[in-house]
């Protein structure tokens, strides 16, 4: 009796202006290769961050993906482009407080 866990990325998208990526792994358990459940958890991974100094200027941190999968990799680098990348930050420096 053999019992498994397998890790399963089933889909990734890219939504909105900004090319969100969503990504959604699936866990599956396997006793003797038949499936015994399935759950799923879900990231989403925005092109860059932005942090308001205390002197009011800005920093932007541009997101590492190193350890996502080579095809989330993949699609970060062809999405996320520089003007991808400028409207984020100045979106997100729009909507601070």
């Amino acid at each position: 009796m053999a019992i498994t866990k397998e890790l399963i990325e089933d889909k990734i998208e890219v939504v909105g202006d900004y090319k969100t990526i969503q990504v959604r792994t699936a866990t599956v358990i396997k006793e003797d290769g038949v499936e015994l459940s399935r759950s799923f958890h879900r990231h989403t991974l925005e092109c860059v961050s932005s942090v308001k100094n205390d002197d009011d200027s800005w920093t932007h941190t541009d997101t590492d993906v190193s350890g996502e999968s080579s095809e989330v990799q993949g699609i970060a680098s062809t999405v996320w482009t520089d003007a991808v990348k400028t409207a984020k930050k100045e979106v997100n420096e729009a909507n601070s407080i």
